[in-house]
């Protein structure tokens, strides 16, 4: 092996065991019963707020033609 390959097979077995070393995640532990999960989806208060956003905006368009 000449030194162009050592050091191409050298740089592949350092990414490898690099991803194995990644991969290797200790998993947090669970949170205690009771306790709400840490980010809730905010579903109703943004849709709410956009149908009243777009309302106004309407309204707004609609009294500017008519002045």
């Amino acid at each position: 092996m000449n030194i162009q390959n050592k050091r191409i097979f050298a740089s592949i077995l350092f990414v490898l065991i690099s991803f194995v070393c990644v991969a290797q995640v200790v998993p947090p532990e669970p949170p205690p019963p009771g306790t709400p999960p840490v980010g809730l989806p905010i579903d109703g208060g943004v849709l709410l707020g956009v149908f009243i956003a777009m309302f106004y905006g309407a309204k707004n368009l609609l009294r500017q033609k008519q002045d």
